[in-house]
């Protein structure tokens, strides 16, 4: 058991970090994994057989809190799967109840250009300093190409080649995916390379080893501030949300979207195709056959041109 509270401690740290979870979610994650983990004897060492018999030790409760139980757990054991602390995933014998699935946090173009409007009057400069050209390439990545805070933060200084417009990523489930990158992204790389020292394994190192999740969350916060946005708006996994979400009111295949996401189930993905129903309605004002008929009274007399 406490290894158990070893990993737990481990697992919420990375949603504080990178989800921008809350205190009370924070929370009842540690209720529900360490509730599961007394039922099933624990859960570093917990198998398939051991989870099943979850189900039935939750038949009385609320299918939304059995739900809340269910998605704590895998969320649990994709991140120790995607860390490397474990190589089998034993939630897939958890139930999945029909409920109402919320809509990602997302930040409008407006709030993304303001963001970026802070980071080009920090480096807009003869001389700027090395952190702002850290945090230009930080937000770049986030936001231009979606990668997750782990994946951004644990960067190879050798992952962007000078020729090559794409890196490629093992995200989680070692599952590999091309990401492109921008123009942009790459020239703030470029800005922010020649500051890293040439025998550092990391593109963003720190201290001993990379820069940390929690960092990159209180670096990414500090900004919207500094941008008039309300900071528990924004994390990088909003960026990242952002980026997807954008590039689809941009005209993005889902499919495409699923890739450079690396999401293994185009479900995930299709979550974004319900963000925004303006650009919906405005499509079909615009595009249907309909919008260039004449239009009809309710009485179905023509109206008058």
């Amino acid at each position: 058991m406490d290894d158990d509270a070893v990993l737990i401690d481990r697992f919420l740290e990375m949603m504080a970090a990178e989800r921008g979870a809350s205190r009370n979610t924070l929370l009842a994650y540690r209720t529900d994994l360490a509730g599961a983990g007394e039922i099933v004897g624990g859960l570093a060492m917990a198998s398939k057989e051991s989870m099943a018999t979850l189900p039935q030790a939750w038949a009385q409760l609320a299918a939304s809190t059995v739900a809340r139980k269910a998605s704590a757990l895998r969320a649990f054991y994709a991140f120790l799967e995607e860390e490397g602390l474990r190589n089998d995933n034993p939630s897939a014998s958890l139930p999945r109840p029909v409920t109402r699935r919320p809509l990602p946090k997302i930040l409008s173009v407006q709030d993304v250009e303001r963001i970026f409007e802070q980071i080009e009057q920090r480096v807009a400069t003869s001389s700027p300093p090395p952190l702002d050209l850290r945090l230009s390439a930080l937000i770049e990545l986030l936001y231009g190409s979606g990668l997750r805070a782990t994946e951004l933060v644990s960067l190879p200084r050798r992952a962007l080649a000078t020729d090559r417009p794409f890196l490629i990523l093992k995200g989680k489930g070692g599952r590999e995916r091309l990401v492109p990158i921008s123009d942009r992204a790459r020239a703030a790389v470029a800005a922010w390379l020649a500051h890293v020292p040439t025998d550092s394994p990391w593109l963003f190192p720190s201290g001993k080893s990379h820069l940390s999740r929690i960092r990159l969350y209180q670096l990414i916060k500090a900004l919207a501030a500094g941008a008039g946005i309300a900071p528990d708006r924004v994390s990088p996994h909003v960026l990242r949300h952002a980026f997807a979400t954008h590039l689809l009111e941009g005209g993005a295949d889902l499919r495409a979207l699923q890739s450079m996401l690396g999401h293994a189930d185009i479900g995930t993905t299709q979550i974004y195709t319900h963000v925004d129903s303006r650009r919906l309605v405005e499509l079909v004002n615009s595009r249907h056959p309909l919008a260039t008929m004449p239009n009809r009274r309710v009485d179905g007399e023509a109206s008058a041109p």
